[in-house]
């Protein structure tokens, strides 16, 4: 092939083309990125950045700030409440998570099942998710008041006793984990169902054939088959659990004491309350920290699995 048959009319050769093709769909690509980045990095990256330096400083808000460098993070590791509150994230996501995936999980195969009304239930189930945290917080407390709430007067037609879901930390943590499960369980259904409606109904029919029954028909092609949507979920749901902030405050303001207490309401108690706002920010950074850990086992996990299937 001769020099001249490699270029085109203009006399550019075929690979000075594909390199400035190559090049317009970089910069079209870029710009289509552009504005999510800059709307993430003024939204996300910044306040990142400037809560690991203010973690790093001793400041009340008023006055210089003094750089103490990692004198919140040694506070921390001495700080009993600062355990409670961690330990009280985790009992909370070690039990929340699971029956959120369960639950979701169930009420989904149940609506796809072709369940009269679905459309009904189905909107029932996910309006929580259209309620903010604040007002699905103050609906809680009607329902689990201990003077004037709706289960307690309940108990006490059926002449048994009250439960004191305010000044008992147990009942109060139990209170807490209900009103997470029912505000999330809805999210869960959703992400399922849409799993669930992509599986290939000949999938079950071929397993119908060779005698499966529901449960074998469960367990052998549903619940791998939306893996992906149970992965997805367990992230979000984890994140969200040590995230959690607005039901707590509402709802107990992290009492009893410090019963209730989860990291994020005892950073916020540390950076708005008592303004102590270094402290509030490396508690902050403790709880991304934490989030980013998990997700990334998490996705190691997830890309493991998929490499050996």
């Amino acid at each position: 092939m001769t020099t001249a048959a490699v270029r085109d009319r203009a006399g550019v050769p075929a690979s000075g083309r594909r390199r400035a093709a190559r090049r317009r769909d970089t910069l079209t690509g870029y710009a289509f990125v552009a504005p999510n980045m800059l709307l993430m990095g003024l939204f996300l990256f910044v306040p990142i950045a400037f809560a690991i330096q203010l973690s790093l400083q001793d400041t009340q808000g008023f006055g210089d700030p003094e750089w103490i460098g990692l004198g919140n993070y040694a506070r921390m590791a001495a700080d009993p409440i600062f355990w409670q509150s961690l330990g009280n994230t985790l009992v909370f996501t070690a039990i929340t998570v699971p029956i959120e995936l369960a639950g979701g999980l169930a009420l989904a195969v149940l609506l796809n099942s072709g369940l009269p009304a679905s459309g009904v239930f189905r909107t029932l189930i996910v309006l929580p998710l259209v309620i903010s945290g604040v007002a699905s917080g103050m609906i809680a407390v009607t329902i689990f008041s201990q003077g004037s709430g709706i289960i307690n007067k309940a108990l006490v037609s059926l002449g048994l006793s009250p439960v004191a879901w305010q000044s008992d930390g147990t009942a109060a943590f139990v209170s807490v984990m209900i009103t997470a499960i029912w505000l999330r369980i809805g999210f869960n259904m959703v992400i399922y169902l849409a799993g669930l409606q992509s599986i290939s109904p000949e999938l079950y029919e071929a397993a119908r054939i060779d005698n499966a029954n529901r449960w074998q028909l469960f367990r052998y092609i549903t619940v791998p088959l939306v893996g992906p949507s149970t992965f997805f979920l367990l992230i979000m749901n984890v994140i969200a659990s040590f995230q959690v902030f607005d039901v707590v405050f509402v709802m107990t303001g992290g009492g009893p004491g410090y019963a209730t207490s989860v990291l994020g309401t005892y950073a916020y108690r540390n950076g708005f309350q008592i303004r102590e706002q270094g402290y509030g920010a490396a508690i902050g950074v403790v709880i991304l920290v934490i989030t980013l850990i998990f997700t990334y086992v998490q996705w190691r996990a997830s890309r493991t699995r998929d490499l050996v299937e």
